[in-house]
């Protein structure tokens, strides 16, 4: 008989609160309009032409992430101002920054939204975003996500948040054991320490790697931590393996007990924004204008090379409570608020690979959102 393992008791109960809110959901008779109710008309936004939009299939490393002009687009308050809470798994990491500039900045409640970012891990947050007591996540389709709407909730992951710079080594870091080189590791056996598991979506990109030095998913352990531990864990033994985010790889770049193996595809963004039922169906107006302020500030601050601007840098590096010098030690990140095509179908055969998935795979359409980033650009379908 299999023994499960306790992350994939955390998947499973996960999935089991979803599914729960699900049906508390589904007995709400207090109506509201639907994102599908009616179509949204689109219109021409100004500074966002052809290039705020890119090709969903195009996988190229060298693709340009959509831009509009700085500014763009420009506000649209809402009428009545709209309280919005956004859970995170951490404000430390870079990847959250433009949240953390679009509140700092102003630009959400130039929107009308009062934007309150809270700290909760992906497992905790999720069954919160389900009942309505939060209102978005910035995550990733996990596979506790993917499991919950294959359960009949309706959350929906709208729109991306990075891809790394090709000279980024953000990504899976082994300790090295006596003999080994980086182009010789056996990573069959290996501890890895990670912020969510198996059921999280760099499983796709670390399969890919494992495989590359005799493991795979099902042939290594995991050891769940916290953002803060997941570096400590591998400089004191606790796990000899990890998953490295920009910039905490730099602590370990360079020296020989460490070796990079790899990380997530250039071009690709495997996380960003989740909506629940009140910003898909309930109130979509609000959900637009969040994105329309996350996409403003994208253009703003994060259109190209951010960290060539010293006062920038510094803001930035207060903004995370992170060491100044080790940010700028890192290549900037290439925001990126769109979703690639298939990315979804991916994550999803490596949850499969690893176990921690079962029953048919959700399909894109029903896990994936484009319309509404693409009417605060202005692009019609």
């Amino acid at each position: 008989m299999r023994t499960r393992t306790p992350f994939t008791c955390t998947v499973v109960l996960v999935a089991a609160s979803l599914l729960g809110a699900a049906g508390c959901a589904g007995n709400d008779s207090s109506g509201g309009d639907t994102a599908d109710a009616a179509p949204r008309t689109v219109k021409p936004v100004a500074g966002c032409g052809a290039e705020s939009w890119t090709d969903p299939s195009d996988l190229a490393p060298d693709r340009k992430p959509a831009r509009c002009d700085k500014g763009a687009p420009a506000t649209r308050p809402l009428a009545k101002k709209r309280k919005i809470v956004l859970a995170t798994g951490t404000l430390s990491a870079e990847y959250v920054a433009p949240l953390q500039v679009a509140v700092a900045k102003g630009e959400f409640a130039k929107e009308g939204l009062d934007v309150h970012l809270k700290v909760l891990p992906t497992p905790d947050a999720l069954p919160l975003l389900a009942k309505g007591d939060v209102d978005a996540q910035w995550a990733a389709p996990e596979a506790a996500v993917m499991n919950g709407i294959n359960g009949g909730f309706d959350i929906k992951w709208v729109a991306g948040n990075f891809s790394p710079d090709p000279t980024s080594k953000s990504g899976l870091w082994v300790r090295l054991k006596d003999g080994e080189s980086t182009g010789h590791v056996d990573m069959a056996g290996r501890k890895l320490g990670t912020m969510i598991g198996k059921g999280s979506v760099i499983a796709y990109p670390m399969d890919t790697s494992l495989k590359k030095h005799g493991g795979g998913l099902d042939k290594i352990s995991f050891q769940q931590l916290g953002s803060a531990d997941v570096l400590t864990a591998l400089q004191n033994g606790g796990v000899d393996s990890a998953w490295l985010l920009d910039p905490i790889w730099r602590k370990v770049d360079g020296d020989k007990k460490y070796a990079f193996l790899g990380g997530q595809p250039v071009g690709e963004p495997l996380g960003g924004l989740l909506f629940g039922p009140t910003l898909l169906n309930k109130d979509p107006d609000a959900g637009v204008a969040f994105l329309r302020a996350y996409i403003r500030t994208v253009n703003t601050y994060f259109a190209g090379d951010y960290k060539s601007d010293p006062a920038f840098v510094t803001e930035l590096a207060g903004l995370m409570k992170t060491d100044e010098a080790t940010l700028r030690s890192t290549p900037s990140m290439r925001m990126d608020w769109e979703i690639r095509k298939g990315t979804t179908d991916r994550v999803q055969k490596a949850y499969a690979d690893s176990g921690v998935s079962t029953g048919t795979p959700v399909p894109e359409e029903k896990a994936v959102d484009r319309a509404m980033y693409g009417e605060a650009v202005g692009h019609k379908p």
